[in-house]
């Protein structure tokens, strides 16, 4: 049977093209529930493996509208044993100002760390090592897990070093989209030569298959 992944989407502040790739990328081994801003009822997740939160446009302000209504159920599912899958902005939303749900690293703008190779928010293809394997990865405005690294797993790293993508415990956090789609790419003349013909996804589904280990 396959397992049961509770996506969030809350289009445009949590996107539908994103939590598309993410089902692209995971569907054939995985099952979806879709939830959003309003209430979940208290045993939504209850028969769900893994709770996932794409990129969007989110900020601290959002966050208080389309997450915090459900904030106690999904850090109750976290502390139960569920696993939470972040990507950009659900990467972000695992740190101190938002649920919290990460120890001694945070989830920092990575166009503002030392020694960044990108300076503005916008579609570029950034260059990353994934498990010792250099790629291009689509960036937007991405996070940089940053912290003790004693207390975390770092799969993947910036062109500076800071980690991009990292397990803590049943927590999986990934900067960068993996997930992303052909017509992404197709957007921006620039990005068209950088299409990863979804080997990103490979290593996204092995990411998550990684985490449902944990």
């Amino acid at each position: 049977m396959k397992p049961t992944i509770a996506l969030y989407i809350q289009d445009p502040k949590c996107s539908v093209q994103s939590g598309n790739g993410i089902m692209q990328a995971l569907g054939s081994y995985y099952n979806f529930r879709i939830f959003s801003k309003n209430p979940v009822e208290d045993v939504f997740f209850d028969d769900v493996d893994m709770i996932a939160v794409p990129g969007g446009f989110g900020d601290s302000e959002s966050y208080k509208t389309i997450v915090k209504p459900n904030e106690k159920r999904i850090k109750s599912f976290i502390d139960s044993g569920g696993r939470y899958l972040g990507i950009c902005m659900g990467a972000y939303w695992a740190g101190s100002h938002y649920l919290n749900i990460l120890k001694d690293v945070d989830a920092v703008q990575y166009i503002k760390r030392p020694g960044t190779d990108t300076h503005r928010p916008h579609a570029k293809a950034l260059d990353i090592t994934w498990n010792g394997t250099s790629e291009k990865m689509f960036f937007y405005d991405g996070c940089a897990l940053v912290g003790n690294r004693r207390k975390f797993e770092t799969v993947a790293t910036y062109a500076n070093g800071d980690s991009m993508a990292i397990f803590q415990d049943r927590i999986g956090l990934i900067g960068c989209h993996p997930e992303s789609e052909k017509f992404w790419y197709d957007g921006y003349s620039w990005m068209m030569p950088h299409w990863h013909n979804r080997a990103h996804h490979k290593l996204l589904l092995e990411f998550a298959g990684q985490l449902m280990q944990r």
